[in-house]
């Protein structure tokens, strides 16, 4: 059926032709070759058998300014086809051929050739006259300037200072509009108005059409009413939401079982120090992209062959986390998934999102990132800044700055982002540039508490690897025949036929055991020891939390990008004194013990001691499940990486201004650092809360990082923009012999020896980590609640 719309377009919404299976033979090849030649112009093309009479062939075909085309390659076909029957009309009135006719099909239901070519004559004439009107109704449809459509290919570029990109956006899509299907589903097609439209509507880059209706061309932006968020304590539908079929969602689920009473005890615990406050329901998006098959789910089958479980360990913790704290979630670990719940477009994602990000929040790994990036097109640059990335190792800000990596040697195959530092989010606190995100290690009820007094074997060893490859250590044999010599070793390795060959005969191996028959051996044992590989795993903590010491190796010199292949490429030029810092750092003895594996002696005589000493089972507060709600809880209320800059700094208390020193410190009495000088009603409004903030100046050589953790406080990026002032280096009584602004990691900091101070130009380049023998770097510090390195004492 063909149709002229009042606007003037056409549809053709169906051909429907229906033959006697006689003449299929005759008209096939003609019917079928017409609905492709209308399928080609646009359509879509189906054919299927009713019944057992004839055939249907139907054809959808959808078009506006090349329906008359389309109109008159039908008349032709239909007039070829219309010769075609004065031949057949010529051979059914031949003898021998009605007779074979007769013969096959009955009287009755035989019709003639010449009554069938009436009817396609007909058909043809009709569609020649639709085709007249069509033409006419286009043609007063391009000269009505009113009408929309008429003006599709009458626009010009405007000439706008505001828009100064839109001509060449215009050239682009010119010689490119065909390169991505989105831009077709979007409405261009190749003519001026249409790339306006887009360029305009969809984009940015163009001034609106001042004929278009704005009211309907922009979508409503009103955000939709905020509802507050209560705590949970029913993971039911938790369960659900993260649904099932892979390996690592299954272990996920079982975790999230597991300690669903020890997340109920924190939610009572952190909703009493609340108090009612009132906290907005998010809503989020948790894609945990290197389980999705695209980026080749290598975690799924090592589930059962003792592969790495850290990730998996993190990501059911930060989903039981979320959803108790009541924000409402999305799981996804399917790209297909995640197209669906962004509104990508079609096509391969140059184009934006068809509707505004219905997410506050997405929480993803750098697989996850990347599969964002490359399908949201140029909505990933809008909305980036609702991201957390949960990155394992962390990513400094010299990685992390495309232009600034690039230039200076740091670039990597997982750095370059350009995000804020602070949204990437590491299982261990590596450096205060990124925000912390952690996980939770189980805590002992009383009762376990007991049984691991009375049935602790002072002289029982498990060791820390589960695949055979972390046995494949240089030197293993001396320190284990060592440990031999007071301890009985256990191995829980993996292996399917045979005992893997790389684990000692003298060492007891259990096999990959589940997670509750690994706390039981753990329970026992009184030593874990690590070989020096994984680095930062949960395994110690959740060692050392079962009443278990850990024995790990000094590394001599540190572990880097420089000098070992695991780090290579890693974001980060962090130096790794241990296979586990926060273990050495953040806990240290009695329960954690790092010593040099290389010296017997050391080696030996740590071993005595260790089995002398009695340890209770310990778990550090920012690791417990209340620990985790707390510090999650404090970054969704409090950390807004989409907003602008910060607000200007106050005047002076008395409200006069500051011309010759706008510094809001002022020198403490020993006059070794800047303290904030006023009260937290005229501080800016920004997170953490000034009023935790000093300026230390660091010595050459050091990093921001090591000058706080020397005065007992963290480093804080988020300050930096305060004191990255001309009079800061005035107040710290630093003589600056010239003053430049550059980008630079290391930046603020003082060449020293010729007295040459330097600001920061780039914001996102804020770091505590990097340092330089050439630069004493001024470090922004404050404090931080014990046991809860991540927020300070008023963050919460």
């Amino acid at each position: 059926m063909i149709t002229v719309n009042s606007d003037g377009k056409i549809m053709i919404r169906r051909c429907l032709v229906t033959l006697r299976p006689f003449r299929i033979f005759v008209l096939g090849i003609g019917f079928f070759t017409l609905c492709f030649l209308m399928t080609s112009l646009g359509g879509q093309f189906s054919a299927k058998r009713l019944g057992d009479s004839p055939f249907t062939i139907r054809t959808e075909v959808m078009g506006a300014l090349e329906s008359r085309g389309v109109l008159r390659k039908m008349s032709d076909m239909l007039e070829m086809m219309v010769k075609r029957m004065d031949v057949l009309a010529r051979l059914e009135n031949s003898t021998d051929f009605r007779r074979g006719e007769e013969a096959r099909f009955p009287p009755d239901r035989f019709q003639s050739a010449a009554g069938l070519m009436e009817r396609i004559q007909a058909i043809a004439q009709n569609v020649s006259d639709i085709a007249v009107k069509v033409d006419q109704i286009l043609r007063n449809s391009l000269m009505n300037g009113k009408v929309i459509e008429g003006r599709r290919d009458q626009c010009e570029v405007p000439r706008d200072p505001k828009y100064p990109d839109c001509s060449g956006k215009v050239e682009w899509m010119r010689a490119r509009w065909t390169s991505d299907p989105c831009y077709a589903f979007f409405g261009v097609d190749g003519t001026e108005c249409s790339f306006l439209i887009y360029l305009s509507e969809v984009e940015w880059f163009c001034p609106p059409l001042p004929w278009r209706n704005q009211t309907a061309a922009m979508p409503s932006s009103k955000p939709p009413p905020r509802v507050q968020a209560v705590f949970r304590s029913n993971l039911s539908y938790l369960l659900e939401l993260i649904g099932s079929g892979k390996e690592s969602l299954i272990f996920m689920k079982k975790r999230v079982r597991h300690l669903a009473s020890q997340w109920l005890l924190a939610t009572r615990s952190l909703a009493q120090k609340l108090k009612g406050r009132r906290r907005d329901q998010k809503q989020i998006l948790i894609h945990i992209g290197f389980l999705t098959e695209e980026s080749g789910d290598v975690f799924s089958p090592r589930v059962l062959k003792g592969g790495p479980l850290g990730e998996m360990v993190q990501w059911a913790d930060i989903l039981a986390a979320l959803f108790i704290l009541g924000h409402s979630l999305k799981v996804t670990v399917s790209l297909k998934e995640l197209q669906s719940n962004l509104g990508v477009p079609p096509g391969r994602g140059n184009c934006p999102l068809t509707v505004p990000l219905p997410f506050d929040l997405i929480y993803t790994d750098y697989h996850g990132l990347q599969q964002m990036k490359q399908h949201m097109g140029l909505s990933f640059k809008k909305y980036r800044c609702r991201v957390r990335v949960i990155d394992t190792f962390g990513t400094e800000p010299a990685y992390n700055l495309e232009e600034y990596a690039t230039l200076h040697g740091y670039r990597t195959n997982w750095g370059y982002w350009n995000l804020n530092p602070k949204q990437f989010m590491t299982m261990f606190p590596h450096t205060p540039d990124n925000s912390f995100m952690g996980f939770v290690s189980e805590e002992l009820n009383e009762t376990e508490r007991q049984f691991i007094k009375s049935n602790k074997a002072s002289n029982m060893a498990v060791v820390y690897g589960k695949e055979a490859s972390i046995w494949k250590v240089s030197g293993k044999e001396k320190f284990l025949a060592i440990l031999n010599k007071y301890m009985e070793i256990h191995g829980t390795v993996y292996y399917e036929t045979q005992r893997p060959p790389e684990v000692p005969a003298f060492v007891k191996n259990h096999g990959l055991l589940p997670q509750h028959e690994f706390q039981q051996l753990l329970r026992k044992a009184k030593l874990f020891i690590g070989f020096g590989f994984p680095y930062e795993g949960p395994a110690p903590l959740e060692a050392i939390a079962n009443g278990c010491v850990f024995l790990q190796s000094r590394f001599n010199p540190p572990h880097s990008s420089l000098n070992h292949e695991f780090f290579r490429g890693k974001p980060t030029s962090r130096e790794v004194s241990s296979q586990h810092p926060y273990a050495e750092d953040f806990i240290g003895k009695p329960y954690v013990w790092t010593v040099d594996y290389n010296n017997s002696e050391e080696f030996e005589a740590a071993v005595k001691t260790i089995m002398r000493t009695k340890v209770d089972p310990y778990v550090p507060y920012e690791y417990t499940c209340e620990g985790m709600l707390e510090r999650i809880h404090a970054y969704i209320q409090h950390q807004d990486f989409c907003a602008g800059a910060s607000p200007p700094l106050p005047a002076k208390p008395n409200g006069h201004a500051m011309p010759s020193s706008p510094s809001p410190f002022t020198l403490s009495p020993n006059a070794t650092h800047l303290v904030w000088l006023y009260n937290a009603s005229s501080a800016p409004h920004v997170w953490p809360p000034v009023s935790s903030m000093q300026v230390w100046v660091s010595e050459a050589g050091r990093a921001c990082t090591q000058t706080c953790q020397e005065h007992g406080l963290v480093c804080e990026p988020t300050f930096f923009e305060f004191l990255n002032k001309k009079d800061v280096f005035l107040q710290l009584r630093i003589a600056c012999d010239s003053m430049e602004s550059e980008m630079s990691h290391l930046y603020p900091a003082l060449a020293e020896n010729v007295q040459e101070c330097y600001l920061q130009k780039e914001p996102l380049l804020y770091s505590c980590a990097g340092y330089s023998t050439k630069y004493r770097r001024l470090c922004p510090c404050r404090d931080y609640q014990k046991g809860q390195v991540a927020l300070c004492r008023d963050c919460l």
